[in-house]
């Protein structure tokens, strides 16, 4: 909150008023200017270095950076053509244009460091190390948190939250090699018990029905 109310001073206002054809996205101290050039880009940057030290603070030194948009139709080379914004990373992907057809675009999907987030999330629920609950109560106790990440991180490209979320069904293969004596040590076995109980019960866990 504190930030918001400073660098609503000391950036949006300043922004508005210095450089109005630049349009902007901010959350608390992280933002992305839309520039229309790399001069552009520099320009701004030195004017904010400039704003921003006026103001006793200085621009993060690796992740102030100047981004290339890459995508169909704009072939430059550039050092830098992502960037990470809220728990997504931005990047050129192939994505399927109006006529139906693969193509290049600059879009979001999940970034790498949510996704380790959420494993190690996974990893760490002791839900999931609870061998005396049923399958049932599993998916209960794990549908916010995974209705949370898909409401959130499957906005866009989906399919890269997908392969994520695969880490929920391997620790449900280990639960269930725990939790049945006829799966103790049969990994491949757990894995078709698990593949049976999802082509029967496509909507159990919140995943399942992406």
């Amino acid at each position: 909150m504190l930030a918001n109310l400073f660098l609503h001073y000391a950036f949006d206002r300043w922004m508005q008023k210095h450089h109005p054809d630049v349009p902007f996205e901010r959350y608390a101290d992280d933002a992305i200017c839309h520039c229309k050039s790399e001069a552009q880009a520099r320009l701004l940057k030195q004017g904010l270095e400039a704003r921003l030290a006026e103001c006793k603070l200085d621009l993060h030194p690796e992740k102030t950076k100047i981004v290339y948009c890459k995508q169909a139709g704009r072939h430059a080379d550039y050092p830098i053509c992502q960037f990470d914004f809220l728990g997504y990373t931005f990047r050129p992907r192939s994505v399927r244009n109006r006529a139906g057809r693969l193509s290049v675009g600059f879009v979001p999907a999940v970034s790498n460091k949510a996704a380790k987030a959420m494993r190690q999330e996974m990893r760490r629920r002791s839900v999931l190390h609870r061998y005396d609950l049923s399958l049932n109560e599993l998916a209960d106790r794990t549908r916010p948190t995974l209705l949370g990440w898909i409401q959130y991180y499957g906005r866009f490209y989906r399919s890269a939250l997908v392969q994520v979320l695969r880490s929920v069904d391997a620790a449900l293969v280990r639960w269930a090699q725990r939790k049945y004596k006829h799966l103790h040590g049969r990994k491949v076995r757990a894995a078709a018990w698990l593949k049976d109980v999802k082509s029967r019960q496509p909507r159990l866990f919140a995943h399942w029905a992406m």
